[in-house]
């Protein structure tokens, strides 16, 4: 049971039009990868809840015939916990099941154990360095004693990864499970319950997790995926293109003279890239982009139908849909101090960040974009202007 019903909020402007778990890396959405390896591990049958923008999900996915599984959904339209998704399954489960959060990225091995080594209800940590923002577990030796959600100061470094075994006994539980103080019915309260009942949950700590909080966690699950990139050159390339390391071209997509790529670089179908342009590694391009002449593109998730055609930069960015960037138009990704990049006061950890660009942006011409720029979608940037900090979508500037 996979839950992908919630929008994800911390990801605006990308969630504003697809659910979270439709958001690309490596050229795929997050939920497919997660498919992906649960498949690898043995499972082979699949209940999706979904919620919001659920259509897209269906469409995208429809039975699992194209991955090999059996996939069918459950509509959770008020968001009311995960608990509560599991409630509305439950005369569909029969013994021991998986549940997962559908924005998470793990392996299939750390699947399989979960799967084939245990017999009682179990959950997946992982140890982290920054507790913000997660669900933090405390242990003793093997069992679970305690688990507390998204609290400031938490008394222990492991996180809940958002994997689980679950035996029938939950069921029960989640019956007795009351409203959380944010108006949902937790899953962890469930689980709570059963240790309070004096039921053992054990734990396992995973090798491979990737957290997917905030947009440009996006960057970190991208360059990971594309690590283990397989090249294949299913385009055209015209002659005088450079080609260094993995990367992945797709159908009738053109690389142009003069182009330059440094893989790992996945490119998607019916793209033009080039003439003169140069692609470095850590780079995934979604289907139907144009990467034009004397543009440089480094460690990025551009989405589907997006347009960088004229001397432009663009560094360690998430660009959305059907964007378009006028001539010249560049993107900071460095501070001049060369501290850490924050985003609305949120520290990102990294460096080097330049832009969350949402869905429909245009800039005209010698526009700039600051670090850690966050555009919300159907944005008009006006020729020569300077955008930094958060922009709501809809806005004009000049």
């Amino acid at each position: 049971m996979i839950l992908a019903a919630g929008e994800g909020n911390r990801m605006r402007p990308l969630t504003a039009t697809m659910p979270k778990v439709m958001l690309p890396i490596a050229n795929k959405p997050i939920m497919e990868h997660l498919l992906i390896e649960a498949r690898e591990a043995g499972v082979k049958e699949f209940i999706l809840i979904v919620g919001y923008c659920d259509q897209q999900v269906r469409d995208y996915f429809g039975k699992g015939e194209r991955l090999g599984v059996d996939i069918s959904y459950c509509e959770q339209r008020k968001q009311l916990g995960t608990a509560d998704a599991l409630k509305m399954v439950e005369s569909r489960l029969d013994g021991n099941f998986l549940v997962m959060n559908g924005d998470v990225v793990v392996k299939r091995d750390d699947i399989s154990r979960l799967v084939n080594n245990h017999n009682i209800t179990t959950l997946s940590v992982i140890e982290v360095k920054d507790p913000r923002g997660l669900g933090m577990v405390e242990l003793k030796k093997d069992r679970v004693v305690r688990i507390y959600e998204k609290t400031e100061k938490p008394p222990t470094n492991m996180a809940n990864a958002g994997l689980y075994l679950f035996t029938p006994d939950i069921h029960d539980a989640i019956a007795r499970t009351a409203k959380s103080p944010r108006g949902e019915y937790e899953l962890t309260d469930s689980l709570q319950l059963l240790m309070e009942a004096g039921q053992e949950i054990a734990c396992q700590e995973i090798k491979d997790w990737t957290d997917l909080s905030y947009p440009w966690n996006l960057l970190s699950a991208n360059e990971s995926l594309l690590a283990g990139l397989e090249p294949s050159q299913q385009g055209e390339v015209e002659t005088n293109v450079t080609i260094n390391g993995p990367v992945a071209i797709g159908q009738k997509t053109v690389i142009r003279s003069g182009a330059y790529i440094d893989g790992p670089v996945i490119i998607g179908e019916g793209c033009e890239i080039g003439p003169n342009c140069f692609i470095r590694p850590a780079t995934s391009i979604g289907d139907f982009c144009h990467i034009g002449a004397a543009v440089e593109v480094k460690n990025s998730i551009i989405m589907k139908g997006t347009k960088i055609p004229h001397h432009n930069y663009v560094g360690d960015s998430v660009i959305g849909e059907q964007c378009n960037l006028g001539a010249g138009t560049k993107i900071a990704n460095l501070r001049l101090d060369k501290k850490n990049i924050g985003v609305s006061g949120v520290d990102t950890g990294r460096r080097k960040l330049g832009a969350i660009i949402g869905d429909h942006v245009e800039t005209g011409i010698n526009a700039s974009i600051n670090v850690g720029c966050v555009i919300g979608n159907n944005t008009f940037i006006g020729p020569g202007a300077v955008v930094s900090g958060v922009i709501s979508p809809n806005s004009k500037i000049f």
